[in-house]
């Protein structure tokens, strides 16, 4: 993962996930993106067109290559070559958009999470690119002053359709020289008896190389709990998810596994997408 994406809001959390970005860049030789959004009035189709009509934008986006180039000379990004981007567009949509336009491999967010009325009717930034992004998104919550994933938790039902993101977490966890711990939470409204959940995982990773991986069946009331227990019961270093990207109703009436565990969780989040 040598491209990666960071997008800033210039708050502690976001700091907190460049910080993280630039552990991975130093360790794979790779390259920062650092970006932030200016969203424009939503008043009037020619927003874009007239915004240099704007002076409070041009303020604000003067204000933002200022800060910008001050994150640039922290000391932590030293030897790291770091690309400056400011659009004006929607933050979620710009950023999953701008992965796209500079091929980035890895998106690295901060996140305070949300919760109750704020999670449920306006979510965040985060959750929303976790939602649409094509390519995987680290989520980070706190200071991580030696990022590491050598504890790999990845929870997934392991169907079919949970393959495609397996592998690219067995790719992660290859170029982080990560112990992957692959588990499957037993729910009440979902229970599987242990020699079918044995039997489903061992069919799952046929053909895989299993040196470096372990699989778990984790009792509890419901599938978010039961990663969040399971991973705190061995220490993980981080999460992984597979998530559907569902949006409108879908998304409403189903929620998100993995974008509950973005919100709530204090270890890292990574996602992928199925």
């Amino acid at each position: 993962m040598k491209r990666i994406l960071v997008p800033t809001d210039f708050s502690n959390h976001a700091e907190y996930a460049l910080k993280v970005a630039a552990q991975i860049a130093k360790k794979n030789d790779g390259e920062i993106f650092l970006i932030h959004m200016l969203e424009l009035p939503t008043t009037g189709a020619d927003a874009l067109s007239r915004s240099h009509e704007m002076p409070e934008l041009m303020l604000f986006k003067n204000i933002a290559v200022n800060k910008l180039d001050e994150l640039m000379h922290s000391d932590y990004l030293a030897e790291v070559q770091v690309t400056k981007i400011i659009q004006f567009e929607l933050a979620f949509d710009g950023i999953v958009k701008s992965a796209e336009t500079h091929n980035a491999d890895l998106i690295v967010m901060g996140s305070h999470g949300a919760n109750g009325f704020q999670e449920m009717f306006i979510g965040s930034n985060t959750e929303k690119v976790v939602r649409n992004a094509d390519i995987p998104v680290l989520v980070i919550k706190r200071e991580e002053p030696n990022f590491n994933a050598d504890k790999f938790v990845f929870a997934s039902d392991f169907s079919d359709e949970a393959k495609k993101p397996f592998e690219k977490a067995f790719s992660f966890a290859k170029e982080f020289g990560s112990k992957l711990h692959l588990v499957n939470i037993n729910t009440p409204n979902n229970f599987k008896s242990t020699i079918v959940a044995e039997e489903t995982m061992e069919q799952f990773l046929e053909g895989v190389d299993t040196t470096d991986i372990t699989t778990h069946i984790y009792n509890d009331v419901n599938v978010e709990k039961g990663i969040l227990h399971f991973s705190k019961s061995i220490d993980a270093d981080i999460i992984g998810m597979s998530t559907h990207g569902r949006k409108g109703l879908a998304h409403f009436f189903n929620g998100s596994i993995s974008e509950d565990l973005v919100n709530h969780a204090k270890r890292p989040v990574i996602t992928f997408k199925i």
